[in-house]
């Protein structure tokens, strides 16, 4: 069915660029203040770890939230789940603003997670109620190369606004983007016909332990979720490395950061074309091997200099990138029903842990590059490892 019918409001392109800014949720969460966290964290004469509790929190309850909201929106529709979640998130963001301490931005950072929460699942779920096949697949891979744009526009431009504003602009630009999502959310077409009369709330969510009973939804859900752990590692440290470690101005950082983000935008691009001649299972075997060894490179000369680490960062970036596309595909195809649900557990998996890879980078704050570049090592040889496994043992069940 063409877009335009889909979304007779939106059109094909508006379509398209709202699940994209759906899917962006926690980059432009996240990436947005991340020039702003040093300083930030001088204001409130506080540790560095408790200011990167306003990141670790928010994927922590980012991905609690997705599993209410993923069951919520197949029972109750996708429209209404969207505008309930985009409304905390936006009010949240304007409490963040005028925050007097940074618990409180803790606190209220957690609700902004808590809404965000139904953005990436609902536009996950609504791609699986509109597509399938070969088309599921690339438009996956074109919103997610939209999504990545950000990690390398928004700290740009977070930086330059704190030339001209102090951090608090920073989350009343969170609040005008929540404002603009929700104006898209009040024209979006609803794609999947609510159960209210057909299934409980506590069946919803039961929904959620039935699909974890699949051995191999389970499985790849475990495997494409344990690689967020390189490219969450990252972000969240980035901003003390260029900027402590190796003595940056944010601007400067941004243009850093910004670099390395080039390397998500070209992920999903560089898979759409080589899928079509080469089978999705080498693509990702061969993302997991320069995943690794993009970590000996960063552990041999990524700590002379901010460049050296941003080079020999820039292939762990793309290779971890290039896997989503493939990864969420094959997550969701194991289950054909409650595309919610699936999302949530899909967003909810990512997140959690990416969140370790906050905490361990947190953890070893003297000596970033280098816990930076053995998460590459580790982490790309156990995801290569247990998908081999998983193919092994669950090659009947799962479908590819």
């Amino acid at each position: 069915m063409a877009d335009s019918k889909v979304q007779p409001k939106m059109g094909n392109t508006g379509f398209i660029i709202f699940l994209a800014f759906l899917s962006a949720f926690v980059p432009l969460s996240t990436d947005l203040y991340l020039p702003a966290l040093p300083e930030m964290t001088t204001f409130f004469a506080v540790p560095e770890i408790v200011m990167n509790l306003t990141l670790i929190l928010f994927f922590v309850f980012y991905s609690i939230a997705t599993l209410f909201w993923g069951p919520l929106s197949d029972r109750y529709g996708r429209r209404p789940i969207l505008l309930v979640g985009l409304t905390l998130y936006m009010l949240a963001s304007i409490l963040c603003e005028i925050a007097a301490n940074a618990y409180e931005i803790i606190i209220f950072r957690i609700f902004q997670a808590i809404g965000g929460g139904v953005a990436t699942t609902v536009a996950t779920a609504v791609i699986k109620d509109v597509f399938v096949g070969r088309k599921q697949e690339t438009t996956l891979a074109i919103v997610q190369s939209m999504v990545v744009i950000s990690p390398a526009v928004v700290p740009v431009i977070g930086s330059l606004l704190l030339t001209f504003i102090s951090w608090r602009g920073i989350f009343f630009a969170q609040a005008l983007l929540g404002l603009s999502v929700i104006y898209g959310a009040v024209i979006f077409k609803e794609t999947h016909a609510s159960q209210r009369g057909t299934i409980s709330v506590m069946k919803s969510f039961g929904r959620l332990g039935a699909l974890l009973t699949n051995p191999g939804f389970t499985a790849l859900l475990v495997n494409f979720s344990l690689i967020s752990i390189v490219s969450l590692s990252y972000i969240s440290s980035s901003s003390y490395i260029f900027q402590n470690t190796f003595h940056l101005s944010s601007r400067v950082f941004s243009l850093f950061f910004s670099f390395n983000a080039i390397g998500m935008l070209l992920g999903p691009l560089v898979y759409i074309p080589l899928s079509k001649y080469i089978d999705r299972f080498t693509i990702i075997y061969a993302s997991f091997g320069i995943t690794i060894i993009a970590g000996i490179l960063v552990l041999v000369f990524g700590q002379m200099t901010p460049v050296a680490f941003a080079l020999t960062q820039f292939p762990a970036t793309l290779a971890s990138s290039a896997v989503r596309p493939p990864g969420t595909y094959l997550v969701l195809k194991q289950e054909e029903n409650d595309n919610g649900s699936a999302s949530a557990l899909y967003s909810a998996g990512g997140t959690i842990f990416g969140s370790i890879g906050m905490v361990i980078v947190s953890v070893a704050e003297a000596t970033p590059v280098a816990a930076i570049a053995w998460i590459n090592i580790v982490m790309g040889a156990i995801c290569a490892l247990l998908l081999l496994v998983s193919m092994t043992f669950l090659r009947k069940k799962i479908v590819v």
